[in-house]
């Protein structure tokens, strides 16, 4: 178990401490079942009702809910911001692999290898790869021919890296997450489906998170590129030769086609369809099940997923929208009607 003094939180934070410097905490918990001990924190506004009942040994909060707290209050800039950063620092996590390399790992004789770098059970690295300090690659991970890992990249169990791909410093890379295979290229002749070999590669720069069981495409020609502070969540499907830029978020499910570039602190809602060759602009929100199909050029929220009706509503909507032509004609006929009839 790892504890903190207020001290050290106040450190962590930048906050400000009002309050017992020594007394220590040992866990974040939600403010409704915080015991001494705890540290919790006020992100909304609308539970400020709750923190006089708060039993946490400290209580991180805005300025403006400091005299609303019972007892130890550590006032910083954003309490969620606050909550990430204690969290990292109480964090247990075990790591992927420690202790080196596994006995069963197979690493390739030319393999260039940092410093405290640990490779787990069974895990496979090609010849010409580059590994930086402080790597560690979980059990089962497969990496390929000339592969690059930055400083400090973290590889769970069973994530693949095909040839070629570089992956900057302090990237994290969750279980069966699939990089760098081949991009859905192909031509047909006369039915007769031909395979492009999909010759670029993957460039992924750092502080990039990506989810479990994501896919990640290599470029057909050129490369398939993921700028620095970039997340991603689990299972999503990014196709050849896209860009996605510094700073965004996508979260689980979304799909997007090839060769479509994502400007900059985008964020793009769980299950959203993107369409191939287009450009979303910098700073664009995207709603879950947002379905783009053509490029949006200004910053802004956009969406397009329906919201749940019961069954009832549902059907009613279905039929109306079948009988959309039908309405469309009778109303442009009484229009037309109406226009001969001021014209008379």
């Amino acid at each position: 178990m790892k504890t903190l003094t207020l001290a050290e939180l106040a450190a962590i934070t930048g906050g400000e401490l009002h309050g017992d410097s020594n007394a220590i905490i040992h866990r974040v918990a939600p403010m409704d079942s915080a015991q001494e001990g705890d540290v919790t924190f006020l992100s909304n506004p609308k539970y400020s009702k709750h923190l006089a009942a708060s039993k946490a040994t400290v209580l991180m909060v805005k300025e403006s809910e400091r005299t609303l707290c019972p007892s130890n209050v550590l006032v910083v800039a954003d309490p969620y911001v606050a909550f990430a950063k204690v969290a990292q620092a109480l964090d247990l996590t075990p790591a992927p692999a420690q202790n080196g390399v596994a006995p069963s790992a197979v690493v390739a004789d030319d393999v260039v290898m940092g410093t405290n770098v640990s490779i787990g059970a069974n895990a496979v690295v090609e010849s010409g790869v580059e590994l930086g300090n402080d790597v560690i690659i979980g059990a089962g991970c497969f990496i390929g021919k000339n592969a690059k890992l930055g400083n400090n990249t973290k590889l769970w169990a069973n994530v693949s890296i095909y040839h070629g791909v570089e992956i900057g410093s302090d990237c994290l890379i969750q279980s069966s997450t699939v990089i760098g295979s081949d991009g859905f290229g192909y031509a047909n002749e006369r039915g007769e489906w031909i395979k492009i070999p999909q010759i670029g590669s993957v460039k992924i720069g750092n502080r990039v998170e990506i989810g479990a069981c994501t896919t990640i495409d290599r470029g057909a020609l050129d490369d398939t590129v993921i700028e620095d502070n970039v997340i991603l969540d689990n299972q999503l499907q990014i196709a050849h030769n896209v860009h996605i830029g510094y700073g965004t978020a996508m979260a689980g499910g979304t799909v997007v086609a090839g060769s479509t570039h994502i400007g900059k602190y985008c964020i793009i809602g769980g299950a959203s369809v993107i369409n191939g060759h287009i450009t979303i602009a910098d700073g664009v929100t995207i709603t879950g099940m947002g379905m783009v199909m053509r490029s949006i050029e200004e910053k802004g929220m956009y969406s397009s997923g329906i919201p749940l009706q019961t069954n009832k509503e549902w059907r009613k909507t279905a039929t109306r929208v079948h009988r959309i032509d039908e309405m469309n004609k009778r109303l442009k006929e009484v229009e037309k009607q109406l226009a001969q009839k001021n014209d008379a």
